[in-house]
């Protein structure tokens, strides 16, 4: 029997519904690429008429985009971030880095507090890795590479808003993800090549991992606050000494 037009329809948006949720709960992120057809079809039990028929439904919301010979992946829901009123902001006006830093207290605070009462085994591996990796790039010297200890820094602190498991918290974060890069490699940039700021930052990383690894979510909120707060007055510090506060925006070109 061969399906109308309506019955391919109203299968599409079935499909297209339940990936839309993969994607609503955090589990496929914008820009990652979606599995190829055939893994697709197996996890949702579909045919792959039905996939196709779901993907079309999913690009005409504005959620999936499709790349000739890469295939399909999460469009980003909040438009082009490089061209944001708050990126033009940013850039013109550094001010807002301790803006962005009041944010970061807030939205981090919650993550951490959230990672710690409801983080699964698999989100707690995620975490132990990234902390592992971020630990073994700040102990191989002195920094030498600013932008890729800042992308580890970040991937740290992402890992734990990852395992909130809170869509809306974890989607607003990502959106971010070139404002908070630009904070983090400010705190890199100006703070870890002092030794003291760099002990201190390094016990405050470790407090959180722990904090959050041992479920301890008022401990956790409160050393992902007391952290982005040191980093604050530190910077402020910086600036009142009269020394130039080097900002991220200054290397953000071809950042992702």
């Amino acid at each position: 029997m061969v399906e109308s037009a309506s019955e391919r329809r109203q299968v599409g948006d079935v499909v297209a519904d339940r990936i839309e949720k993969l994607i609503a709960d955090g589990v496929l992120k914008m820009g990652q690429m979606l599995p190829s057809e055939r893994q697709q079809c197996e996890k949702l039990g579909i045919s792959r008429s039905a996939l196709r028929e779901g993907l079309k439904v999913l690009r005409g919301r504005g959620l999936i985009k499709t790349s000739q010979g890469r295939g399909s992946y999460v469009a980003s829901l909040m438009g082009n971030r490089d061209e944001t009123p708050m990126m033009h902001l940013f850039n013109n006006h550094p001010r807002t880095l301790f803006d962005l830093l009041e944010v970061r207290a807030l939205l981090e605070g919650e993550s951490a507090r959230l990672a710690a009462l409801r983080g699964t085994d698999a989100d707690f591996v995620l975490i132990q890795r990234r902390y592992d990796e971020m630990v073994a790039a700040h102990t191989t010297g002195p920094v030498r590479d600013p932008e890729t200890l800042a992308h580890l820094d970040h991937a740290f602190h992402l890992a734990i808003c990852d395992a909130s498991h809170n869509p809306v918290l974890v989607h607003t974060l990502q959106s971010l993800t070139k404002l908070l890069l630009s904070s983090v490699f400010a705190s890199v940039q100006n703070l870890y090549h002092r030794p003291t700021h760099k002990r201190q930052l390094d016990r405050q990383h470790a407090r959180l991992y722990h904090a959050v690894m041992e479920r301890l979510p008022t401990q956790a909120k409160r050393a992902a606050v007391d952290h982005i707060h040191s980093i604050r007055d530190n910077l402020r510090d910086i600036e009142s000494e009269g020394q130039r506060l080097e900002r991220a925006t200054m290397r953000l070109e071809g950042w992702q």
